[in-house]
């Protein structure tokens, strides 16, 4: 069994432990927390410390902690025999202390402490410096995902990239659309078949060949009819990304 600890309390690894408690042939030892705060999230009977010098021996190290925090918090940490990785998408992974066996372990979902995700549907990259410890981790991703990818940094970042544009911009036009929904008082759950709708049709159409809407059909009438019912940053927002349509078509 591959020997695990988990280092932070966030959502993402309040998430991971569930996965890893779950799975048949994962030992999951320790985590590491800085305070009790998200305690209750997480399995009662996994060990916990607040002292890096407590970590015990594993096999792999995953640091689940926010981005700007990494570098500092890797110099920080005493000489690890195991493989050490992080899960952003967004940090290289030389980012981590050179005194480590270093790696990343990127699950790529939104994460939310109450949200239930199962996670053999969620895509992990993975990438290591050295061939024995890409076997590993390999291993240890395919014990709770069914999608694992190995790509390199670069091509993390982008991939990174690529999900803030379908996930935390498209959900921001749906707090746009809320906002519309309280300001003119009918119910959000009205664009709800909508959203799934939009959702479930690029599961199996390109995104591009999906595209609806007055903006692909040119239709300058309806759009400067909505422009006329937008002021501020909404109005520029809908100008913006629909002669971005336009130009795209």
């Amino acid at each position: 069994m591959i020997k695990v600890v988990l280092l932070g309390a966030g959502n993402v690894a309040i998430h991971l432990a569930k996965a890893f408690v779950k799975a048949g042939n994962i030992n999951f030892v320790q985590r590491y927390r800085r305070n009790d705060k998200n305690d209750s999230f997480f399995d009662y009977s996994i060990p916990f410390t607040d002292k890096l010098h407590e970590l015990i021996r594993a096999d792999v190290y995953i640091i689940a902690i926010n981005d700007d925090s990494l570098s500092a918090f890797s110099e920080k940490l005493p000489v690890l025999k195991g493989l050490v990785v992080h899960t952003s998408g967004s940090i290289g992974l030389k980012s981590l202390s050179d005194k480590l066996r270093r790696g990343v372990f990127y699950p790529l979902q939104s994460f939310s402490k109450d949200q239930k995700l199962d996670f053999k549907n969620i895509p992990i990259t993975i990438e290591t410096e050295f061939k024995k410890d890409k076997e590993l981790i390999e291993k240890l991703a395919s014990s709770i995902s069914n999608y694992v990818y190995s790509i390199d940094s670069k091509q993390r970042e982008k991939l990174h990239l690529a999900a803030v544009f379908a996930n935390n911009f498209s959900n921001f036009m749906f707090t746009i659309a809320k906002d519309l929904s309280d300001e003119y008082n009918f119910p959000f759950d009205i664009l709800k078949p909508l959203i799934l709708e939009t959702a479930n049709k690029i599961q199996v159409t390109d995104p591009r060949k999906a595209q609806t809407g007055p903006a692909i059909r040119n239709d300058k009438k309806v759009i400067d009819k909505h422009l006329s019912q937008l002021k501020g940053e909404k109005k520029e927002i809908y100008k913006l990304i629909s002669e971005s349509i336009m130009k795209s078509s």
